[in-house]
């Protein structure tokens, strides 16, 4: 893409993105996700009603007359997106492709954590780590973060889960919320996974096209693996080819939602042909 056509891509998302994380998920992203604890604040005059228990005996016998301390919500947080952006996400069988509606929702949540003053930070993964954004505040690190989750082309197409969650361990070793956002089409990330969530506040954000779900009857097709190139030709009008295509699908979709929950961890499942903006409001709201 040409830098005028990446910038113009950019100015969009950020007006449809900021719009939906200004009028819709700052509140929720805020009650949803909490502070580090309660830091002092200052002090002032005891008014009738206040707990006695925060009354500052060293300012009250200064002034002669009762103080209290007040206390105010640490409220600065770390979130992290990990986004994969291996060969599948490349995939769409209607307007837009998997990977245009993972940008969405990563500029959606990293506005809502500015709206809220936290730091924002990206890694960006395929079988291996093609970039890392160390957190950082502020709107030109967010519009930082979309421009290369629209432009970056990555080294590899396949795709390593395990390997990424191992990355995110080694370079945050404090507590952090983290999305994960893939299609999850793997099954090696449950030791990982596990020993993730327990330092931090993770969800997996699985988006899909409804296409990987059901094989349309269409007759022999040539298809390819996004991730490996293998091209092998399919006979869609075998019924028993269709079941197996959506035996497969359903098996990693329970592999993701039993794995992620077993680990304490949050599951959001999305099609590319649904609102995500539902998905996202639901879920901050159930927690």
């Amino acid at each position: 893409m040409e830098t005028k056509d990446i910038l113009q891509k950019v100015r969009k998302i950020e007006i449809k993105t900021r719009r939906l994380s200004d009028h819709i998920f700052s509140g929720e992203y805020h009650t949803s996700f909490k502070g580090k604890g309660m830091s002092f604040a200052e002090v002032r005059q005891y008014q009738y009603g206040d707990d006695i228990r925060a009354i500052d005996w060293n300012v009250t016998a200064r002034y002669n007359e009762p103080y209290i301390k007040v206390f105010e919500e640490e409220r600065e947080l770390t979130l992290m997106l990990m986004v994969d952006i291996s060969g599948s996400q490349n995939f769409g069988s209607s307007a837009q492709f998997k990977n245009d509606i993972v940008t969405e929702i990563a500029a959606t949540l990293a506005f809502s954590a500015t709206t809220n003053n936290d730091k924002i930070g990206l890694i960006l993964f395929s079988d291996q780590i093609e970039l890392f954004i160390p957190p950082k505040k502020g709107k030109s690190h967010v519009l930082r973060i979309i421009r290369e989750l629209i432009q970056f082309e990555p080294k590899s197409d396949k795709t390593n889960i395990s390997q990424a969650l191992e990355y995110l361990s080694k370079v945050m070793k404090k507590k952090a919320i983290v999305f994960m956002i893939s299609d999850f089409q793997s099954q090696d990330y449950e030791k990982t996974l596990k020993i993730v969530a327990k330092r931090h506040d993770i969800t997996g954000i699985r988006i899909y096209d409804e296409r990987e779900k059901e094989m349309p009857n269409v007759g022999l097709v040539l298809m390819q693996d996004a991730e490996t190139g293998e091209e092998i030709l399919v006979n869609t009008n075998d019924k028993n080819v269709r079941l197996d295509y959506a035996k497969h699908f359903d098996e990693m979709e329970k592999y993701f939602k039993n794995i992620f929950t077993k680990s304490g961890a949050g599951t959001i499942n999305s099609s590319v042909n649904e609102s995500y903006v539902k998905k996202l409001l639901a879920y901050f709201k159930a927690r």
